[in-house]
């Protein structure tokens, strides 16, 4: 199956990797309708990054993920949707937890009914590694048990469910891609590899850090893209749920020590005790190392950036675009 010619829908279209699929389906031909949050300053989030021909090619709507009439409206006429809309930033989910509820469970109802209504011949729906929590066995597959360490991921693991609800209830053509942790330009500073780039990039001394010892599977966005592009054009991925990850850890220690060494600068990563970089202590994810084995299986996806080729990349776009960060301070 091809992309090329069909009316798809992003969801999410303004973030992080959101921005990266839609400019990746236009590219490859499809006909994107990109939803995005509406705001009165008409700002289209990391949208605005794309070439001017690429944006130009899209059709931008905004409405709001938890309302369905915006989201009925945007659905209408769409032969493959890819829902990415979600609050995703961990620490804010202890302050704010209703609206990670209102968000990623409500507004995934709201897709997946909308689909249901319109006939959508095919939804990626998002999913997020924080769903397992801390690894109970290595490397993590698509059975291991879901673990709510946090009200993110627990929003999270709602919102799967009611995709895999709608899949078991009415049959909807829903697959369930996890990625684990992305990486790469235009990602925010609430991020650890933005918020460790743009801190050395400052020549900042002290690389200030919450806890160093977890373990992280990053992968680049590029590649996290094209497993999106592969689980939508699989048949075999309907009612499945899809790791995408590198199947390589690392410590953030070790990660603040090879930024360090990719720019050239001097520093020391620090571990910031009592601050509100601490994650409550059994909230803390220690460790995530994917499997990406079903994803071989069932589509031809592999990764193919390694991490220091993907931050190379992701230094070179925050050293160009330094002014948007706030490395002096810790962003929520």
């Amino acid at each position: 199956m091809t992309i090329k010619g069909k009316t798809v829908l992003v969801t999410g279209a303004g973030g992080f990797i959101g921005s990266h699929l839609t400019e990746r389906l236009v590219k490859e031909g499809a006909k994107v309708k990109a939803f995005i949050h509406y705001n009165s300053q008409g700002n289209f989030g990391n949208l605005e990054f794309l070439p001017k021909n690429i944006l130009d090619a899209v059709e931008i709507i905004t409405g709001d993920i938890q309302d369905p009439f915006s989201v009925q409206a945007a659905v209408k006429g769409c032969e493959s949707i890819f829902h990415l809309a979600a609050l995703i930033g961990i620490p804010y989910s202890y302050i704010a937890p209703q609206s990670y509820v209102s968000t990623n469970i409500l507004g995934t109802i709201n897709i997946m009914q909308a689909c249901r209504l319109h006939g959508i011949k095919k939804i990626v729906h998002t999913s997020t590694s924080e769903t397992y929590g801390t690894a109970l066995y290595k490397p993590i597959d698509e059975l291991h048990p879901m673990q709510g360490q946090s009200p993110y991921s627990a929003s999270k693991i709602g919102a799967d469910k009611m995709a895999e609800s709608y899949h078991l209830s009415f049959d909807l053509p829903i697959a369930t891609i996890r990625p684990f942790n992305t990486f790469g330009p235009r990602q925010s500073a609430r991020a650890v590899i933005p918020t460790i780039i743009s801190q050395v990039l400052s020549s900042q001394a002290r690389i200030k850090l919450g806890s160093l010892s977890p373990i992280r599977d990053f992968t680049f966005v590029h590649d996290t893209v094209e497993g999106f592009l592969a689980v939508e054009r699989s048949e075999k991925t309907i009612g499945q749920v899809i790791n995408i990850g590198s199947g390589n850890g690392i410590t953030i220690r070790d990660l603040g020590e090879l930024i360090l060494k990719l720019t050239g600068k001097t520093g020391t990563v620090h571990f910031e005790e009592d601050t509100a970089r601490i994650r409550p202590e059994n909230s803390e994810v220690l460790e995530l190392l994917c499997n990406n084995k079903k994803a071989a299986i069932l589509t031809d996806w592999k990764p193919t950036f390694s991490l220091s080729d993907g931050l190379k990349q992701t230094i070179t776009f925050i050293e160009k675009y330094l002014d948007h960060y706030k490395p002096e301070i810790y962003n929520v």
